[in-house]
C-alpha cells in the first residue's frame, strides 16, 4: 500500500485552507499515484478568537471541507484520511473530528478526538482544547488493503493504551494526523511515533502541520513521517508545505510480531496496594 502524507501551515483564512489541502493534495496523487492520502490535524483552520472557531464548525456531509473531501476521492479513486477539523458539537462546543472517504466517497470511519491538548508548552504558554472543543468517546478502525487502520489525532499519541485497544481490534497501522507545537516536537515527536510502533509491532502514519501560524503566533514542528513496525523511518517530510510518500508492506508487520510477539503477552496488572 502506498499512502501520501500531506503537510501544511494552516492559519485563520478557512477557504485558503481547505484550497491549499487540496492543492497538495493533488500533487501527491499525480505524482506518487497512493493508494491513500493522509492529511494534517485541523487542516482548515489554527487560531483565531471564539466566534472564528464556531464559525469554522461544521457539519457532516454537507461542510466544505467534507465536501472537499468527498470530491478528492471520487475524482481520483482513492481513500482518503481527513486529517481533522471542528465538527458542530453539543453546546456550541466542536469536536476535533476526522473523517475518512472511501474511493467511491462514501464515508467509511469518523472519528473524534478523545485526548484533549491542555498543556502548558516549555516556553510557559499555556494550551487548553477542553476548554472550546468536546472530547471524542469512541474508538475508529477501517480496513485498507491489506492493513486494518487505527485512528488517533495528535495528543492521542501520548496514551499508549488507546494504541493497545486499537491493536487488539486488529489495528497494524496507526494514524496520527498532527500539529504538534514546535517547543515539545523537536524532543517528543519522532521518540513517541517510534515507541508506539515498537510497542505494538505496527506502522505509525503521521502528517503534522509545519510552520508558523501567523494570527496565533505559533508555530508547529511539521517533520511528517512513515515509522515501521521496528521503528524505523522509512520516510519524512522536509520543512514547509509538501507530501511524502511511502510504500508499507504488510509483511514487515507479520515478521515484527513474530520475532517480539508482546501482542500476545499483554497482562493485567492490579494497581499497587490493591
Amino acid at each position: 500500500m502506498r499512502v501520501s502524507l500531506i503537510q501544511l501551515a494552516a492559519d485563520v483564512d478557512l477557504d485558503a485552507n481547505i484550497a491549499q489541502a487540496e492543492r497538495l493534495a493533488e500533487q501527491a496523487i499525480l505524482a506518487d499515484r497512493p493508494d491513500l492520502v493522509v492529511l494534517p490535524e485541523t487542516f482548515t483552520l489554527i487560531g483565531g478568537d471564539a466566534a472564528t472557531r464556531a464559525a469554522a464548525a461544521q457539519t457532516i456531509p454537507d461542510g466544505p471541507a467534507f465536501r472537499m473531501l468527498q470530491a478528492l476521492a471520487r475524482r481520483h479513486g482513492v481513500t482518503v484520511h481527513g486529517g481533522s477539523f471542528l465538527e458542530e458539537g453539543p453546546q456550541g462546543r466542536p469536536y476535533n473530528t476526522t473523517v475518512v472517504l472511501g474511493p467511491d466517497g462514501q464515508t467509511v470511519a469518523t472519528y473524534r478526538k478523545i485526548h484533549l491538548f491542555d498543556v502548558t508548552a516549555p516556553d510557559g504558554r499555556a494550551f487548553r482544547e477542553s476548554d472550546g472543543i468536546s472530547p471524542g468517546q469512541d474508538l475508529a478502525t477501517y480496513r485498507q488493503g491489506a492493513f486494518t487502520v487505527g485512528c488517533t489525532i495528535c495528543y492521542d499519541l501520548r496514551f499508549p493504551e488507546l494504541f493497545q485497544l486499537l491493536a487488539r481490534r486488529g489495528a497494524d497501522v496507526f494514524m496520527v494526523p498532527s500539529a504538534f507545537t514546535l517547543q515539545t516536537g523537536k524532543d517528543h515527536w519522532e521518540v513517541l511515533l517510534r515507541a508506539r510502533a515498537i510497542e505494538n509491532g505496527a506502522y505509525v502514519v503521521a502528517p503534522g502541520q509545519s510552520g508558523a501560524h501567523p494570527a496565533s503566533k505559533r508555530a508547529s514542528w511539521g517533520h511528517s513521517m512513515v515509522v515501521d513496525p521496528w521503528g524505523a523511518v522509512i520516510a519524512q517530510a522536509s520543512d514547509g508545505p509538501g507530501f511524502v510518500t511511502a510504500r508499507l508492506d504488510h509483511a514487515r508487520v507479520v515478521e515484527a510480531r513474530r520475532m517480539i510477539p508482546t501482542h500476545r503477552h499483554h497482562r493485567l496488572v492490579e494497581p499497587w496496594g490493591a
